[in-house]
C-alpha cells in the first residue's frame, strides 16, 4: 500500500505546474567597488577584505567601509527579492537606491535585506557601509587592543540575490521565530533500523488573497533513493505566515558518521492546487548523540571526542576566504586525526559547517565572546547571537554541542540562565547539549580550559554527579606559562622560550619535538579522567591576535597551513583500520619526527599507529621495536616509538611500520645536500580552484637539493611572479622561505583561462607552476 502512495505522490509531483516565478539563489558577490574614506572607489569582488595586513599584524586596521554594486532587474510580477548577507564585519547599514533598507550588528550571523520595494525595472544601486571599529555592545565586545584574535572588515563572506514568489518559505534568521522559521529538521528516535522525526516548514503569504497550501517533502539519500511524504493542507491569509509539521520515518536509515558521513537531501515544495509556488532544498544527516554516565555516543558506539581549536582566518587576508578555501581547511583537520572542531570564539562561515558535514568531522558551535562582559546591549546582541546561530545551524549533522557561553568571562548566573533557555527553546530536544566554561547547573557540559584545573593531575579527578566534561582547550597555555610539564626531564636543560608549545615551523627540530611532546603529555593526561568525554588541543594553525605583536604559534601547522612534527602525532592517533574517502588520509602511517642533518639529536622519535617500527639508517637495521610506554604515553593508544642511534653521520633514516608481522607502511628522511633547486605547488587539498568565482589557494615554493630533500635550514627569499588575468599574488615578495618552504597567498577572481606563477631564487632554475 505505502509503494502505492509513494508513486501516487511521485506521479502528483510530475503533474504539477510551476508557478511563472521559481527560487533561485544567484551569487551576489561579482561586480562591486569599495572604498574607506575620502578615497578612491576599486572594482572588488566578494568575498572581501577592508585591509590586506601584513603577515604579522600589528595594529590592524578599524574603521569605515564603503561597498556599492550597480545591477539590472526586470521584477517579475509577483515576485519577492531578498539579498543575503552571509557575514559582515561587524556593523553594516544597507541603502538601496538611496533608502534605508537594513541595519545589522554582529559580524559572524547572516542577515537578509527585503528589497522588493525598493527596486525598479532597469538600474539599481545597493550600499553597504561597514564599520569595524571596538564597540563594546556587538560580541565579542572586547577592545581589539586587548583580544585575543582579530575582527577583520569587510564583507567577507558571500552575498546572494533570492528571488521567490510572493508565497514563499522563510529564511531560518529573518523570519525571527522561535524554534521556527525555513525548514527545520530534526530526527527524535533514531537507529540503524528506523529514523523518525519531523519537518516543519515556515511560510509566508504575500499575495492579497488566502492561499490553500500543502508540503510535498522528498527525503533522498546519496545513492538517489527517495522517500515522499504530503503534509496536510493549511490556509494562509494575506500577509500572514504559518507553519507546516510534517511526520516522517526512514526505514534502514544511513546513519551520518565520523567514518561514513551520510547526507540527505530534504527538497520541499509547496503546492497549491496543481501549481508548485516555491521549491526548497536543505542537506542534513541522520544521527543519534548521546551523553551517558560512562562517556559520548555517537550512534550507540561510545566514542572518546578528539579534536581542535580553529581560527577562521587566512594570513594578509584575515577573514575573507573563499569556500572553497574553508573546504581544505576542514580537510587539514580530519586529515590531522581529528574528528571534532571547535569554533573557537565565534561562529564559523556556512561552507566550513557544510565541509564538517561532508568531512565527517563534529562541532561544537559557538558565540562570539573572549574574556568580556558587557552592558545590557551587549547581552541582548549575544541573545540575538544565540537565536541567529540555532536557527542558521541547526539542520547540520555535525553540530553537537553548543557553546552559549562567553569563553572566559564573568558572566553573570542571569546571563547563564537565560542563554540556555534561548538555545533549548530554539532546539526543544532531549539530544541538545549545552556546553559553558564555567561549572554551572545551566550548562549540560562542562569546558575548561586544561589550564583553569591545577597541575598536575588538572581536571582528572572532576566528579560532580552526571554533568560531564570536555576539555576546550589544552597543550598552550598550562606550558607557555609554566605551570606545567616540569616533570618532564627533558625541560631541565630547557631555555624557557625552548619549553613551550608556542614554536613557530622554523624554530628547529629541538622545539618542534618539545612541542609535540607537550601535546603528547597534555593528551596522554586527558585521557585519565574518568568523567572526561573528549578535548580539543589549542590548536590546529597558527594566527595572529589583537593585543599582541606577533603570531600565536602553538599551532600544529603554521599560518600557511604547514605542519609541524605534532600534526603527526595527533595522525598517529588515528585507528589503522579506519578507511576513509580521498582526499582524506587514513590508515597505517609511520612519521619519522627528524629532519636528519647535524643539528638532529641521534634519539629518533617515530610517530606511527602500528604495532612495531622498524628503523634503519643507509639500509642497516637499528632495531625493531614496539613503541615505547612511560609517563608521557601509559594511556595512549599509540605511543610513539623512540630509538637511539650511533652519532650523527649524513645518510637516510627508514622507517617501516607492521601490523600484525605485515608490512603496512614505510617512510624515509635523508640528509639533504646542497640547496639546487624550487619545487612550485598550490594547496588543493581536494578542491579545485573555482572556475566562477573567487578563490583562495596557497602557493608553496620549496628549496631542496637535486633529489628532492627539502633544506629545512633554508631561509632563502623567493620571488613570485603570476602571468595571466584575474588573479594576484597576495603577500611579501620575496619571501623568506621558513624551514626551506616559502609561502604566498594566490586569489583567483575568475579562472576561465590558464594563470602561471614562477619562483624564482638567485643561482637556481627558475620553477613554474601553470593552473588551469
Amino acid at each position: 500500500m505505502r509503494k502505492i502512495i509513494l508513486l501516487l505522490l511521485a506521479v502528483l509531483a510530475v503533474a504539477c505546474q510551476k508557478t511563472g516565478i521559481t527560487r533561485s539563489k544567484e551569487n551576489f558577490g561579482n561586480g562591486w567597488q569599495f572604498k574607506k574614506q575620502d578615497a578612491a572607489w576599486q572594482d572588488i569582488n566578494l568575498p572581501h577584505t577592508a585591509q590586506i595586513e601584513p603577515l604579522v599584524v600589528v595594529n590592524q586596521w578599524q574603521g569605515n567601509s564603503f561597498y556599492k554594486k550597480e545591477f539590472d532587474l526586470t521584477p517579475a510580477e509577483n515576485e519577492k527579492l531578498f539579498l543575503y548577507f552571509e557575514g559582515v564585519m561587524h556593523e553594516a547599514d544597507v541603502t538601496v537606491n538611496g533608502k534605508k533598507a537594513a541595519h545589522h550588528e554582529g559580524g559572524y550571523t547572516p542577515f537578509t535585506v527585503d528589497i522588493t520595494d525598493l527596486v525598479a525595472k532597469g538600474k539599481n544601486t545597493v550600499e553597504v557601509k561597514v564599520n569595524n571599529e571596538s564597540n563594546p555592545e556587538i560580541p565579542p565586545g572586547k577592545p581589539l587592543s586587548t583580544l585575543d584574535f582579530n575582527y577583520y572588515g569587510g564583507i567577507y563572506r558571500n552575498a546572494y540575490l533570492i528571488r521567490t514568489g510572493k508565497l514563499y518559505i522563510t529564511d531560518a534568521v529573518h523570519a525571527n521565530v522561535t524554534a521556527g522559521g525555513g525548514v527545520f529538521v530534526h530526527f527524535d528516535d533514531v537507529s540503524e533500523n528506523k529514523a523518525s522525526g519531523t519537518v516543519k516548514v515556515h511560510l509566508k503569504n504575500e499575495f492579497d488573497k488566502e492561499k490553500e497550501v500543502t508540503a510535498r517533502i522528498i527525503l533522498k539519500d546519496a545513492s538517489g533513493k527517495e522517500e515522499v511524504f504530503e503534509s496536510d493542507k493549511v490556509k494562509v491569509q494575506p500577509g500572514s505566515a504559518a507553519e507546516l509539521t510534517q511526520q516522517i520515518a526512514v526505514a534502514k536509515p544511513k546513519l551520518w558518521s565520523v567514518t561514513n558521513p551520510e547526507l540527505y537531501e530534504v527538497n520541499v515544495r509547496l503546492i497549491s492546487g496543481n501549481e508548485e509556488l516555491d521549491n526548497y532544498t536543505v542537506k542534513t544527516g541522520i544521527r543519534k548523540i548521546e551523553i551517558k554516565d560512562n562517556g559520548f555516543y555517537l550512534n550507540d558506539e561510545k566514542l572518546f571526542i578528539n579534536g581542535t581549536n580553529r581560527h577562521q582566518e587566512y594570513p594578509y587576508i584575515g577573514y575573507a576566504l573563499s569556500d572553497e578555501a574553508q573546504y581544505r581547511d576542514a580537510v587539514k583537520i580530519k586529515n590531522a586525526g581529528y574528528d571534532f572542531v571547535r569554533f573557537s570564539h565565534y561562529p564559523h562561515s556556512e561552507s566550513f559547517l557544510s565541509a564538517c558535514d561532508e568531512l565527517g568531522i563534529l562541532v561544537m558551535d559557538c558565540i562570539s565572546g573572549w574574556q568580556f562582559f558587557g552592558n545590557e546591549k551587549f547581552v541582548q546582541n549575544s541573545y540575538q547571537e544565540i537565536k541567529d546561530m540555532a536557527r542558521r545551524d541547526r539542520n547540520h549533522p555535525s553540530v553537537i554541542f553548543w557553546e552559549v557561553s562567553l569563553n572566559e568571562s564573568e558572566m553573570t548566573e542571569a546571563y547563564m540562565k537565560k542563554a540556555n533557555e534561548i538555545l533549548r527553546a530554539e532546539l526543544p530536544f532531549k539530544n541538545t547539549y549545552t556546553a559553558g566554561w564555567m561549572d554551572n547547573e545551566n550548562y549540560d557540559l562542562f569546558i575548561p580550559a586544561r589550564q583553569h584545573g591545577k597541575a598536575p593531575d588538572y581536571w582528572n579527578n572532576y566528579n560532580k554527579g552526571s554533568r560531564k566534561i570536555f576539555i576546550a582547550e589544552y597543550g598552550d597555555w598550562e606550558y607557555y606559562a609554566q605551570n606545567a610539564g616540569f616533570n618532564q626531564t627533558q625541560f631541565a636543560n630547557l631555555k624557557e622560550d625552548e619549553r613551550t608549545s608556542r614554536q613557530l615551523r622554523g624554530s628547529g627540530e629541538k622545539r618542534l619535538l618539545q612541542q609535540a611532546l607537550n601535546f603528547q603529555e597534555a593528551y596522554n593526561s586527558n585521557l585519565k579522567g574518568a568523567n572526561t568525554i573528549g578535548h580539543a588541543n589549542w590548536l590546529i594553525f597558527d594566527y595572529n591576535r589583537g593585543y599582541s605583536p606577533d603570531i600565536e604559534s602553538s599551532g600544529i601547522s603554521d599560518i600557511f597551513r604547514l605542519p609541524k612534527f605534532a600534526h603527526y602525532f595527533y595522525q598517529s592517533q588515528r585507528v589503522p583500520h579506519q578507511d576513509l574517502k580521498e582526499p582524506l588520509q587514513s590508515g597505517p602511517m609511520v612519521y619519522i619526527a627528524s629532519y636528519w642533518d647535524e643539528n638532529s639529536s641521534p634519539d629518533v622519535k617515530v610517530f606511527s599507529n602500528c604495532d612495531e617500527v622498524a628503523l634503519y639508517l643507509d639500509g642497516e637495521l637499528i632495531a625493531k621495536q614496539k613503541p615505547q610506554r612511560n609517563a608521557f604515553s601509559d594511556a595512549l593508544q599509540y605511543p610513539p616509538f623512540e630509538f637511539s642511534l650511533p652519532p650523527y653521520k649524513a645518510g637516510t633514516l627508514k622507517a617501516e611500520g607492521f601490523i600484525k608481522g605485515k608490512k603496512v607502511a614505510e617512510y624515509t628522511v635523508t640528509t639533504p645536500g646542497k640547496a639546487a633547486k624550487i619545487e612550485l605547488t598550490a594547496d588543493i587539498s581536494g578542491k579545485e580552484i573555482d572556475k566562477d568565482k573567487p578563490d583562495t589557494v596557497f602557493i608553496y615554493a620549496k628549496i631542496t637539493d637535486e633529489k628532492g630533500t627539502v633544506l629545512h635550514n633554508a631561509a632563502t627569499a623567493v620571488t613570485f611572479e603570476l602571468e595571466g588575468e584575474n588573479a594576484e599574488l597576495i603577500g611579501q615578495n620575496p619571501m623568506p622561505a621558513e624551514a626551506g618552504i616559502a609561502a604566498i597567498v594566490l586569489r583567483t577572481e575568475k579562472l576561465n583561462k590558464p594563470i602561471t606563477i614562477k619562483a624564482s631564487v638567485q643561482g637556481m632554475p627558475q620553477a613554474v607552476l601553470e593552473i588551469k
